[in-house]
């Protein structure tokens, strides 16, 4: 298992915990990735899991998983867009641990992890009230806003990973 372990120091974690962001490679490890998203988007937003879980949920899909404790907190998964790009999406942290860093933590394990595979670009679709969380993080609109199947208005943003 591929654990890369986070501290308070330097990453913007403001509160204690035991918290651990690893490459969710088992099986045990990607049901924390979609306890996640059922909890905090598919229930949240009465998204069915239908719609919540797609074709890009495929077995090569990688997954990243933030745990507290071994307890499944937030979450990113992350495939191929074509031979330089990969796409992360469903990004997602319980609402009791937004606002702590956890979501950045994710996304830069992301990142690290499609630079390792040799990828050049990561690209994100981003809800409208999220941007500037990914603008802080390095990311740029690239398109027009749109509407994700029927929840959510969405605009496509990208990162440059060299």
């Amino acid at each position: 298992m591929n654990r890369v372990r986070k501290r308070e120091s330097g990453n913007g974690i403001k509160e204690n915990m035991n918290l651990e962001i690893i490459r969710a490679t088992e099986r045990w490890q990607q049901a924390g990735a979609f306890y996640v998203r059922i909890q905090a988007m598919a229930k949240k937003h009465h998204i069915t899991l239908r719609q919540e879980f797609d074709e890009h949920d495929a077995p090569d899909t990688k997954y990243i998983l933030a745990l507290d404790d071994d307890f499944p907190i937030a979450t990113a998964r992350m495939y191929e867009h074509d031979a330089d790009s990969v796409i992360i999406g469903r990004i997602v942290t319980l609402p009791e641990y937004r606002h702590k860093g956890i979501g950045s933590a994710v996304v830069k394990e992301c990142e690290l992890w499609a630079a390792e595979l040799g990828y050049k670009k990561v690209v994100l679709d981003s809800r409208d009230n999220k941007v500037e969380f990914y603008r802080k993080l390095g990311y740029k609109e690239c398109g027009e806003p749109y509407i994700d199947g029927d929840t959510f208005r969405c605009i496509r943003m990208e990162k440059d990973l060299s």
